[in-house]
């Protein structure tokens, strides 16, 4: 069955820096575009970014767009986050994601990593 593990989340001062990370197993990832997505408290599940199969474009959030970059490992199944000058409000569960094709839809979820940034 397909499971995603994300990690690297944790406490950090605002204006700092996080790697998220994403383990795969149970499908090959380069077969698909890759999102990663947050949830804060109260608040429905957002976007935040996309990577293409190739790893070759890929699409943010306005409200990540120049701090966040995602990229990808295709030959070790994983995918990855940068956030740099993280603010308060970027405070939640961080999720990845491959996007199914045929809909277009994200139907795999894992527990998701805890991000929460410090004023």
């Amino acid at each position: 069955q397909v499971q995603l593990v994300e990690s690297g989340g944790g406490l950090v001062q605002a204006g700092g820096s996080l790697r998220l990370s994403c383990a795969v197993s149970g499908l090959t990832i380069s077969n698909y575009v890759m999102a990663w997505f947050r949830q804060a408290p109260g608040k429905e599940r957002e976007f935040v970014a996309r990577i293409s199969r190739g790893g070759d474009s890929d699409y943010y959030a306005d409200s990540v767009k120049g701090r966040f970059t995602i990229s990808r490992d295709n030959a070790k199944n994983w995918v990855y986050l940068y956030m740099n000058s993280l603010r308060p409000e970027d405070t939640a569960v961080y999720y990845c994601s491959p996007q199914t094709a045929q809909s277009g839809r994200y139907d795999y979820w894992g527990q998701g990593t805890q991000v929460t940034v410090s004023s």
